[in-house]
């Protein structure tokens, strides 16, 4: 009974992530406090530490003490300071994540929530762009900064195209590992309807991600033969130009778009342009995590006014590796993706080897997040980041040969699960 109402607390936490997500980064960050907070009293009760043996969790660490090491030499080592020692929270979250997923009632549960409120904002966002409002009466005002894009219940961030591509594949590799082959083909047509919600939203860079990681993910399915995998990708295809062709918006946001990204006047050109150029000015460490706002914009130094009228002053490179090599130099960049490649795309041999569709489609979303050239967010951006780690953390948590509690045979899981 005890097990069972801590499980149920838990499972209360896990299921509101999306929903926080909604509320702002400071909800979504503090149900993520309450879980980590939650977990480690309850971890140092049983007093079962032998999940700190694993090469995941040292991954981890090395990369938080980077990040620490990272603060002290920024340009304002203020600004960073408390994200960077924030990061413990990543850490935690990945390590609860995967002490319950090893329960499968946990985990069906926990899943079968987020694809019930999953579908509530799928048909919010086909209801705002029939109707120009949601289901809430958002945007309101928000279509003088946003046009005509989709923010659904984010209310004045257009940003939910993002959260549908961080979630959707979860649910279908979820769903295709419950349900398939029987039901596959309703899965497939499922998914071909979350990616046309990423459409309908206007947002391009996230509409490419899914297109792509749709793409992958039934290619690598084996229920489907090669002649079917080739007609339902020439389908979508042909339905996708079919929509963007018969939409004055979505012209807008895609042909109009495309065709000034080939040209030298495409903003996020220029961007890039001041990214790479941060970098030029700072190669070995960068300006420090979270500083690139301040060498763009307010130049603290005041000692190189030539270098500053290259700049774009803006957030961040709008780009995940100029904001690497701008923030953290090339020293530093190297060893991250040293770290992320151990953690997640020197798996990849055994992910394709297992079929676990779950375990696959937080892969695809993790591998995409890396995709050179598009535009993407802040990688260490609270909203970035929680998407990022929640994948991360179910990459590992759903797997048998990966999952840090699991795999180490670190407790006796019969014990909590009555």
């Amino acid at each position: 009974m005890k097990n069972k109402i801590i499980n149920n607390y838990f499972l209360l936490l896990f299921s509101i992530i999306p929903i926080s997500i909604f509320a702002g980064s400071g909800f979504s960050v503090s149900n993520i406090l309450l879980i980590d907070i939650s977990f480690l009293i309850y971890i140092i009760y049983l007093k079962d530490f032998s999940f700190l043996k694993d090469n995941s969790i040292k991954y981890l660490i090395i990369f938080y003490l980077y990040l620490i090491f990272n603060s002290f030499i920024s340009i304002d080592s203020d600004l960073g300071l408390l994200r960077n020692f924030g990061f413990i929270r990543v850490i935690i979250f990945f390590i609860a994540l995967n002490y319950f997923f090893n329960q499968k009632l946990f985990l069906d549960k926990l899943l079968f929530i987020w694809l019930l409120i999953f579908l509530v904002v799928i048909i919010d966002i086909y209801y705002e762009r029939l109707n120009g409002t949601n289901l809430m009466g958002y945007p309101k005002d928000s279509t003088i900064y946003f046009g005509e894009r989709v923010v659904s219940f984010f209310r004045d961030e257009p940003i939910v195209g993002g959260f549908v591509n961080a979630f959707y594949l979860i649910l279908i590799g979820f769903l295709l590992n419950k349900f398939g082959p029987q039901k596959s083909n309703y899965i497939l047509i499922l998914s071909i309807i979350f990616l046309f919600s990423i459409l309908a939203t206007g947002e391009r860079s996230n509409t490419l991600r899914a297109s792509l990681g749709i793409l992958l993910m039934f290619f690598f399915y084996k229920d489907f033969s090669i002649k079917f995998k080739v007609i339902s990708f020439l389908l979508t295809v042909v339905a996708l130009f079919f929509l963007i062709s018969n939409s004055l918006f979505l012209q807008g946001r895609f042909i109009t778009q495309f065709k000034q990204a080939l040209t030298n006047d495409w903003l996020y050109l220029k961007i890039y342009k001041s990214g790479f150029k941060v970098f030029e000015n700072y190669p070995f460490f960068g300006v420090g995590n979270k500083n690139y706002r301040i060498e763009s914009c307010e130049d603290p130094n005041k000692n190189n006014i030539e270098n500053k009228k290259k700049y774009q002053c803006t957030t961040h490179p709008h780009q995940i590796y100029l904001e690497f090599l701008s923030e953290h130099g090339l020293l530093g960049t190297l060893l991250m993706f040293y770290l992320l490649y151990k953690l997640i795309f020197s798996k990849i041999k055994i992910v394709l080897r297992d079929s676990n569709y779950l375990q696959l489609g937080s892969l695809i979303y993790l591998t995409l997040v890396f995709l050179p050239l598009i535009p993407s967010g802040s990688f260490f951006n609270d909203y970035m980041l929680t998407l990022f780690v929640i994948n991360l953390s179910i990459f590992y948590a759903s797997s048998l040969n990966l999952n840090i509690f699991q795999n180490n045979n670190k407790t006796d899981y019969k014990k909590f699960n009555d």
